[in-house]
């Protein structure tokens, strides 16, 4: 006879942890970035997903892709996400909750309160919606740009309120969860002053700086390094969909706006005369203001956690990476991140790796006596 034991609180809790989160169909109404990604990452999962898009061709690429397929009648949706522009975001919904009235709604436009205020002066029965917002996206946009792992480790955003059923808010957190994100709850006001600091201004911020661009001369060009590329990455975004974001959330993005001019004001006005009494002082604060902003940012897991940097010199060769990633693993040193700098007019790149400060002599030591040229560390 076989004995029986009970199950073990860790093998629960393993097994509720690969149990799926996502039941039934989803239907996802918008087959871009964001849509065909989400397709993709619940599609991989075994979920049915079924894909809508007012652009056929749009639709059959991200079907082509294997995002999802197309929606046919008679589907009858557990989760309905909707993922279009935001100037059609609050009608799209509306049409959504009033097809499919057993279906848990949410959104995943980047601004909150402007739709939410739009359906509840129409008079829409919100019961059974939930704004959302996956703080996840890249520079270029379309089915064709849609990857499954993009929400893995980020927020999500989740705009509960008191009508919310605890059954709901569980499909929406249930979604993030399978796809990887962490669902952070906030109000619609909350969340749209908070994207307008973290992330509508500083798309202005980049695209302005690049803007500085068009008419500079290319020998200025030329010597551009990471650090001005890292500044303006995100200015490569869409100028049409941009528009829409920052008509949707200006209040809260102008306020911000303002106080940045305001710190503008004060630097050019002290550079204008660096040597005038107070004028240094000026400059310097603006700097430490800017470390210790950066320092609250969180980094890897959402710790709030500095590492020390170590720059490496690497041959523009086939397996040089592998090669230095391999031999910082043999030395027990855990890379937390990493950019690569390509040096102009040279055979070979800047590889600028993130790891603990209690690591950082170890792995100097270690890559030296193995051949490899530290060209600098965060305390040299």
């Amino acid at each position: 006879m076989t004995e029986t034991r009970p199950t073990s609180e860790r093998a629960r809790r393993a097994e509720a942890s690969l149990a799926p989160r996502v039941h039934g169909t989803v239907r996802i109404v918008g087959a871009g970035l964001l849509g065909a990604s989400i397709g993709h990452a619940l599609t991989a999962r075994g979920v049915d997903v079924v894909l809508d898009d007012t652009s056929p061709s749009q639709l059959r690429l991200a079907v082509d892709y294997g995002a999802g397929r197309q929606a046919r009648d008679g589907d009858e949706p557990s989760l309905v996400v909707v993922a279009v522009p935001p100037d059609v975001t609050a009608d799209v919904i509306e049409r959504e909750l009033t097809r499919h009235p057993d279906a848990v709604v949410t959104d995943v436009a980047s601004v909150k309160l402007e739709p939410l205020r739009a359906l509840r002066e129409r008079g829409v029965d919100l019961t059974h919606y939930i704004g959302s917002h996956p703080l996840a996206g890249r520079e270029r946009g379309g089915a064709i740009s849609a990857r499954a792992d993009i929400f893995v480790g980020r927020p999500w955003v989740v705009c509960r309120d008191e009508a919310t059923s605890a059954a709901d808010l569980a499909v929406v957190e249930g979604l993030a969860l399978e796809l990887g994100a962490t669902p952070i709850e906030m109000s619609p006001e909350d969340h749209d002053r908070a994207v307008a600091l973290v992330s509508h201004v500083p798309q202005l911020v980049a695209s302005l700086l690049a803007g500085r661009f068009v008419d500079a001369r290319d020998d200025s060009l030329r010597l551009a390094g990471q650090g001005v590329r890292d500044t303006t990455r995100i200015a490569a975004s869409a100028p049409e969909l941009w528009v829409q974001i920052l008509g949707a959330n200006a209040e809260p993005v102008v306020d911000v706006l303002d106080r940045l001019a305001a710190d503008l004001t004060a630097v050019a006005t002290a550079l204008r005369a660096p040597d005038a009494p107070g004028a240094r002082r000026a400059i310097a604060d603006t700097i430490r203001r800017g470390n210790d902003g950066v320092e609250r940012l969180p980094g890897k897991h959402g710790q709030n956690r500095r590492f020390e940097q170590l720059v490496v010199m690497v041959d523009d060769t086939p397996g040089q990476l592998g090669r230095l990633f391999g031999e910082l693993g043999e030395l027990d040193v855990n890379v937390e991140d990493m950019r690569l700098e390509h040096s102009p007019g040279a055979q070979f790149g800047l590889a600028e790796i993130s790891v603990d400060p209690a690591a950082v002599r170890r792995a100097v030591d270690g890559l030296e006596s193995r051949g490899w040229k530290i060209a600098s560390t965060t305390n040299d």
